[in-house]
């Protein structure tokens, strides 16, 4: 995503870079210091900055806008998920932070706060008390194509909050000829291999090349997408775009927003036997998944980075140097920005 905006930004007009910065994972105190991490970076030589994912929007500077990926989700929507017996350190320690993140959001620090999706303006409207209006981006993966409709498709990182053993599950829950073809590596895969049970039905394929990842879409029946409570979920736009139907489920948050149930795939229930109920109808009828696929790639026509780069570029205030009001006026013009995200 972020390699995507600033092409699009600099494709648009700006002078656009990437400015990342290393931050610790572990203990709490890890947490904080990755905070004052971008909190003393200095970029004053910038006329504009887009921070994205926590603690990038700790940031100072003059001309600053929020291009909200998410939050840290442990000390949010995922902290009851996680922490099943919190102690009362840790109870302490996420209403600290989401304290913190309301303040750093403040309308006093930004010149604007967006968010790329509804789910994520959603949990900073009951997390944090603020408002922003989403603006989705698209995926860079090019060359996606529809090819044959050969198997039920599964992308991704192999982790607990994708909840990927819900295809499985589904699979395995019918002893008919189906083919579940799972991408993607991670720290649950031991997991899912032994929840799999050797099923030959179920193919992990682990990581791909971006040209296999491309015919791994181009000749799917449908692609299962069920995470919990996703911030945007590129691989439905990707699915889309090969033109393949997606099966995702009512809490998988913008996946939910974005697939129109019975029109370009469905939206179960999170368990095996809803979730199979809707991979044999498309598994078993070709026209129907070939519809649904098209469907999809209709609804997202409009989504493009030009359109990405035109609403950041006005949030800065920058949209009379750049093109989104005719061609830059010459390089000495030209405003020059910085997205800040973590390495």
């Amino acid at each position: 995503m972020f390699a995507g905006v600033c092409k699009a930004l600099t494709d648009f007009g700006f002078a656009s870079e990437v400015v990342s910065r290393p931050i610790g994972s572990g203990d709490f105190n890890q947490v904080l210091r990755s905070y004052l991490t971008f909190h003393d970076l200095n970029l004053d030589d910038f006329d504009g900055v887009i921070s994205t994912k926590a603690p990038t929007y700790a940031v100072r500077h003059r001309n600053h806008v929020c291009y909200l990926v998410h939050t840290m989700r442990i000390f949010y929507d995922m902290f009851d998920w996680e922490r099943l017996r919190p102690s009362e350190e840790q109870l302490l320690q996420r209403r600290f932070v989401q304290q913190l993140d309301s303040r750093l959001l403040s309308p006093k620090r930004l010149k604007a706060l967006l968010s790329i999706g509804a789910e994520v303006s959603e949990r900073l409207r009951v997390y944090n008390d603020r408002y922003a209006p989403f603006l989705r981006c698209p995926t860079t993966l090019t060359g996606l194509r529809e090819g044959s409709f050969d198997y039920i498709f599964i992308p991704g990182r192999l982790h607990r909050w994708k909840r990927v053993h819900l295809a499985i599950d589904a699979i395995q829950s019918t002893d008919l000829p189906l083919r579940l073809v799972i991408a993607g590596e991670g720290e649950d895969e031991d997991y899912l291999r032994r929840r799999a049970k050797g099923d030959a039905r179920i193919d992990f394929v682990g990581r791909v090349s971006e040209g296999r990842l491309l015919d791994l879409y181009a000749n799917a029946s449908a692609v299962v997408f069920p995470p919990l409570s996703e911030d945007l979920g590129l691989i439905t736009f990707e699915a889309f775009l090969a033109g393949k139907p997606v099966i995702t489920c009512i809490d998988s948050g913008e996946p939910a927003r974005i697939v129109q149930h019975g029109i370009s795939g469905f939206v179960a229930a999170p368990n095996a036997h809803s979730m199979a109920e809707y991979v044999l109808r498309l598994a078993g009828d070709v026209s129907l998944a070939g519809r649904m696929g098209a469907a999809g790639r209709a609804s997202i026509v409009n989504l493009t980075w030009h359109s990405v780069a035109k609403e950041l570029s006005m949030a800065l205030g920058f949209a009379s140097q750049v093109g989104g009001a005719g061609a830059p006026r010459g390089e000495e013009s030209i405003a020059r920005g910085a997205l800040v995200e973590k390495a």
